[in-house]
């Protein structure tokens, strides 16, 4: 059991570590964009949210790593104010069983009103 727990650890830091890196690149593409446009990047409030706490070492905009994909996500939830509601709750208070066996770790310390910003940025990404 030990040594599960450590292999799986070992797999969260180094994916983790992908994610901080695909987030450099893209800041560099934005920085760049800025200039050549000579407009400022505004990005939605939910998405810079996901960004600056640790949703990025479990998911993705578009691939599984150890989470589902926030477009798959999308996929399987109507943009519904009881699904955004659910969903911010989950975020909160963490789950397993609905995307397999994984369990989300809870974030207690996330306001409702920001979890939901983040819910609602996710589920804008259905196509």
């Amino acid at each position: 059991m030990k040594k599960t727990f450590l292999i799986l650890g070992a797999v969260v830091i180094f994916m983790a570590s992908f994610s901080k890196a695909d987030l450099a690149r893209e800041k560099t593409v934005v920085a760049t964009a800025t200039m050549t446009n000579h407009t400022a990047f505004q990005s939605n409030p939910g998405e810079k949210l996901i960004n600056k706490n640790d949703c990025l070492g479990c998911h993705n905009k578009t691939n599984k790593i150890i989470g589902p994909a926030y477009i798959d996500i999308a996929k399987k939830y109507p943009a519904t104010e009881k699904n955004i509601n659910m969903l911010a709750d989950k975020i909160i208070k963490g789950g397993t069983g609905v995307w397999g066996n994984m369990p989300m770790t809870a974030h207690a310390t996330l306001k409702k009103d920001d979890a939901k910003l983040m819910v609602k940025y996710i589920l804008s990404l259905k196509k």
